[in-house]
């Protein structure tokens, strides 16, 4: 008589976060500044104004800016603080970061809003492959908030993993 086939990875008490599963879809984009800057080199407070006031802001909707300058020119703080600020009613985020890092700013984002308590005392395992592009820094990032709640942290498949973190003994 055949042996019934007991799928061990489902009746185990692992939790499985996908880290793919949390990416934002919308649209990422840069500002930069050096197209403001006279010659490349400073910013004109006036001819500044007038383009933060002309502007049609409404191009952001939805979509994630990275604001950021290009040339190797002295902006004032101030200049990248009115440019949030008018991109801020429009866009689903606004960061200071160059576009390449803007994929872990917006992933630093979503973990730090993840509830620990949820997976208090369980045995995590972080899936490792996905079909899209989820930065290293998502996976320490994840790794330092559940540490201190969880009971162990594995990578890799629920078939297949790799120990991460285990619990210090009481």
């Amino acid at each position: 008589m055949a042996e019934e086939i007991i799928n061990r990875v489902a009746k185990s008490p692992l939790i499985t976060i996908d880290l793919e599963s949390l990416y934002d879809h919308r649209e990422r984009i840069g500002f930069d500044l050096k197209d403001l800057l006279f010659q490349e080199l400073i910013l004109r407070e006036k001819d500044f104004r007038q383009f933060v006031k002309e502007h049609d802001w409404s191009e952001y909707q939805n979509k994630h800016v990275a604001i950021f300058c290009s040339a190797d020119a002295i902006v004032p703080t101030w200049a990248y603080m009115i440019i949030a600020s008018k991109l801020s009613p429009y866009a689903a985020s606004v960061n200071f970061s160059s576009v390449d890092k803007l994929e872990e700013v917006i992933f630093e984002k979503i973990i730090d809003q993840i509830d620990t308590e949820e997976y208090r005392d369980k045995k995590i395992v972080i899936k490792g492959c996905s079909k899209l592009s989820v930065p290293t820094s998502a996976y320490v990032r994840l790794t330092e908030k559940l540490s201190p709640v969880v009971s162990s942290i594995m990578y890799g498949e629920p078939c297949s993993t790799v120990p991460v973190y285990k619990q210090p003994k009481k």
